[in-house]
């Protein structure tokens, strides 16, 4: 019967820990996620395709993040996923995921390390979608 009560307790301790870890994990993200800008601005993407060319789209917006902003502008492309737009069409060039070609995000010439659905805008912000082959 001991053995039953402490198998209990470790259960219900095993889960405590795990909802407090959940919760730390949720409030660091929200304590420590991008702030968005509200109001208007202008933003700049670059398409760049396989080959190296590139054109840049300067985009007026009161968007907060890069989807809808690239959505108004009419270049992007993409599959609903779990976890936002994944990328497949940028300006009208599709990657060719047999080929392993992705769209490679970047601000400033750094990988942005969220998707397009997170990530914030403001004004003056330049990125480039870059077409990539390779996982």
């Amino acid at each position: 019967m001991i053995k039953k009560n402490n198998s209990k307790k470790t259960a219900v301790i095993a889960v405590i820990c795990f909802i407090a870890v959940i919760v730390v994990v949720t409030a660091v993200y929200f304590l420590n996620r991008p702030a968005t800008q509200k109001g208007a601005k202008t933003i700049t993407v670059e398409v760049v395709d396989g080959g190296g060319a590139s054109e840049e789209f300067v985009i007026h917006t009161d968007s907060e993040y890069l989807r809808q902003a690239m959505e108004e502008a009419g270049i992007v492309g993409g599959n609903e996923s779990d976890y936002g737009l994944w990328v497949t069409t940028m300006n009208g060039i599709e990657a060719d995921e047999s080929k392993q070609e992705w769209w490679c995000f970047t601000k400033g010439g750094a990988m942005v390390e969220t998707g397009v659905d997170t990530t914030p805008v403001a004004d003056g912000d330049h990125f480039e979608a870059t077409l990539t082959t390779g996982y």
